[in-house]
């Protein structure tokens, strides 16, 4: 097999190229597109890829327009690390997309949760940064991840404030992941600082923001990804009428509407109640460790969603016993909520269930009514009346529907975060961040 010249790394080709003189260097960057222009780095913080990290600030940072650096938010050296290579970043004159990629929710400062030392740290190292790349007037900045952060997103309607050309901007990421999803500050951004963002396709935001006049001021732009993340619901929060979804929807018909709600233990109580709406333009629904099926929820989804819905992600750890009562799924209906999901939404593609025993004959009948549109099956729990015996035919059988081999998670296959044993807020944070994340559109 021949070698893949173009996929050759940053760094090997920057030191080819040190050794050239001149006229050779631009012989050899016509050799492929990859050679000419360094698009995309990622600094991936760590003690032992300082020299690396290092490297690529003094001889590429300048030259790349995208930028993303990931670092561990619970140790203090690799966030001082990571705001290092922010300010050398900031002074880029190329850079059009940055990405904060946190590993965890927590982001630790030297001062405690919420004080004033930790404003102030935050706001030197990492806000003014930002503002000096969104002041910047050309080339203007395109994008911004805050990569869920809860205290870089307290400071998005400054970021907004200070943008120079915010009719550039095309995707921001603001929505967060709580350090304690029952107690927080809330950051809110007023609708007015988007009315100028005429370009933006992809914005990311928490519920806690949402108003019936920010969706308004959002349907005029040309917006092809919402995503909304729900954790606590403030007593003070009146929701999000049906008019203005049916507004929006009218405007923006083919954006898609993501919702996630992230330990949210009392939003996913009143999910189908006060939370969604039949206009909404919904075609995916994560929720992530609330501890409790909604089985209403289901059926308002299927029942409402039948020509949007393509995903549906409902996870739970499963080391509390009652999270594995199998009655939980057909409490409240008749049918399974999940087969009746199958039958009427048309378009569902993802389905991943996680901390529930499913009965495996409705696991069937979800394989046979959605057949090979149903591109993910992903669950864990079967329940434990089904003979040894008949697992084998079980597995045969969906994968069967499926096209492919398919058999369900057991204990080894089970990220750590869904297992049966505690694990830590870290495990289960780095869990709820690739999930989410991954669905952002690029």
């Amino acid at each position: 097999m021949s070698p893949n010249w173009g996929q050759l790394p940053a760094l090997a080709i920057t030191n080819v190229f040190q050794h050239l003189d001149h006229p050779d260097r631009l012989n050899a960057s016509t050799v492929c597109w990859h050679w000419r222009f360094f698009k995309r780095i990622q600094f991936d913080v760590a003690r032992e890829q300082n020299k690396k990290n290092g490297f690529f600030l003094q001889k590429l940072a300048h030259i790349v327009s995208e930028a993303k650096i990931t670092f561990d938010s619970c140790n203090l050296y690799d966030v001082e690390l990571a705001a290092e290579i922010l300010f050398k970043l900031s002074k880029s004159a190329r850079l059009l997309s940055l990405s904060i990629l946190p590993k965890y929710a927590t982001l630790v400062t030297p001062g405690r949760f919420y004080s004033e030392e930790e404003w102030n740290y935050i706001l030197k190292l990492f806000v003014q940064p930002l503002v000096v790349l969104l002041g910047r007037k050309n080339p203007p900045l395109r994008a911004l991840d805050l990569g869920c952060s809860e205290i870089l997103a307290l400071h998005a309607s400054d970021l907004l404030n200070f943008t120079a050309k915010p009719q550039y901007l095309e995707r921001l990421a603001f929505a967060t992941v709580k350090q304690d999803p029952g107690h927080y500050p809330l950051g809110l951004i007023e609708a007015p600082l988007f009315e100028k963002c005429t370009a933006l396709r992809v914005l990311t935001i928490d519920y806690d923001n949402l108003c019936d006049e920010l969706l308004q001021t959002l349907q005029v732009l040309p917006l092809r990804q919402l995503i909304v993340h729900v954790h606590g619901i403030d007593e003070d929060h009146f929701g999000l009428s049906e008019e203005a979804w049916a507004n929006f929807r009218g405007k923006n018909p083919e954006t898609e509407l993501h919702l996630t709600l992230v330990c949210a233990y009392e939003a996913v109580d009143i999910l189908h109640t006060h939370i969604l709406r039949p206009s909404m333009p919904l075609t995916h629904l994560k929720v992530l460790f609330c501890e409790k099926i909604n089985c209403e929820a289901l059926e308002y989804l299927s029942l409402q969603y039948s020509e949007t819905l393509r995903s549906l992600i409902w996870v739970d750890s499963m080391r509390i016993e009652e999270y594995r009562n199998i009655m939980e799924l057909v409490m409240h209906t008749e049918q399974d909520p999940l087969v009746m999901m199958a039958w009427r939404c048309k378009k569902l593609q993802e389905l991943i269930v996680h901390g529930y025993m499913l009965d495996p004959h409705n696991v069937v009948g979800v394989a046979r009514l959605r057949g090979r549109e149903l591109k993910v099956l992903e669950i864990s729990g079967i329940h434990i009346s089904m003979p040894s015996i008949m697992v084998t035919p079980f597995n045969e059988e969906v994968s069967a529907q499926l096209g492919r081999k398919w058999c369900p998670l057991d204990a080894k296959t089970l990220p750590p975060a869904l297992r049966f044993y505690p694990v830590s807020d870290e495990v289960r944070d780095q869990y709820i961040l690739n999930h989410i994340r991954k669905d952002i559109m690029e």
